[in-house]
């Protein structure tokens, strides 16, 4: 879905250390580790805004560091329902999409109709009425319920945006799986599974250097437009970080590989090994 204003995904995920070589970092159930939580612009897959943690620290705790852009929208999973750092959106003229969590008490105030042959089944204005929600955000809001056919079940979408419909805000939070993505190609590609140094410093410092490769091989995919994909630029600059061959040379050569027929002798498992 393409939007006007810029989107961003906000998520978080642990990267698990061991507690009898970083016990500064303790984590629930004798484990150690520390939280990467992420702004992921989505124009591009690009980390907008990063802060490294302890593990024990929550993930809505980010909103208070996070930058916020007036008209961008921002999507969130239930564990950033926290309405009392919501609030800072809509004072800031920026919009959010996240899924609730538990049973919140609200008020109905317009059902709007909503459009047929679509997964949505609700579309209304509402108003908090919890003890405390209703005070932490006192605006209206909108809830929109979307059933998600592959799990059977009904999700409940909240935003303070009115002027999206209701399929677009759907299609919105479905985007939040791209810093999902990211999580997981950061981990299976670069080196943060095994650190050089025990002390915070240098965990950071290592995931600070993962994520700027990360961000640099995404600016030289784009800048150079070759088809070819993050995971293959990563390998050849690896291998050639000290030739002088131009980098629209040796990404070249991926390009005219993609391009060739596999062989018809090549065993099927080397073939799995080349497409990844």
């Amino acid at each position: 879905m393409q939007l006007e204003q810029t989107v961003y995904a906000i998520d978080s995920t642990m990267i698990d250390l061991c507690l009898s070589l970083f016990d500064w970092a303790p984590a629930a159930k004798k484990r150690a580790g520390v939280k990467v939580h992420t702004s992921l612009d989505l124009r591009g897959n690009i980390p907008a805004f990063i802060r490294i943690t302890g593990a024990r620290e929550s993930d809505a705790s980010f909103l208070d560091h996070l930058p916020l852009e007036a008209g961008s929208f921002y999507v969130m999973d239930r564990a950033y329902v926290h309405f009392a750092r919501l609030i800072r959106f809509t004072h800031a003229a920026a919009f959010f999409v996240v899924r609730s969590k538990g049973n919140l008490h609200y008020r109905v105030l317009q059902c709007d109709e909503v459009p047929q042959g679509t997964a949505v089944r609700r579309d209304e204005r509402v108003e908090l009425t919890g003890r405390y929600t209703s005070k932490a955000y006192a605006p209206e809001l909108r809830r929109i319920e979307v059933f998600d056919q592959k799990r059977d079940k009904s999700l409940f979408l909240w935003t303070n945006n009115f002027v999206l419909d209701a399929v677009q805000v759907g299609a919105l939070y479905k985007s939040r799986w791209q810093v999902e993505l990211f999580f997981t190609w950061i981990k299976q590609n670069l080196r943060i599974k095994a650190f050089v140094g025990t002390s915070s410093n240098a965990v950071k410092t290592q995931i600070w250097i993962a994520i700027s490769t990360y961000v640099m091989v995404a600016i030289i995919k784009k800048q150079l437009k070759t088809r070819a994909s993050l995971h293959a630029i990563l390998q050849v600059l690896s291998v050639n970080l000290f030739e002088r061959t131009p980098l629209l040379e040796l990404l070249g050569a991926i390009d005219d590989d993609d391009q060739k027929p596999p062989s018809e002798q090549q065993m099927s498992l080397f073939e799995k090994i080349t497409g990844q």
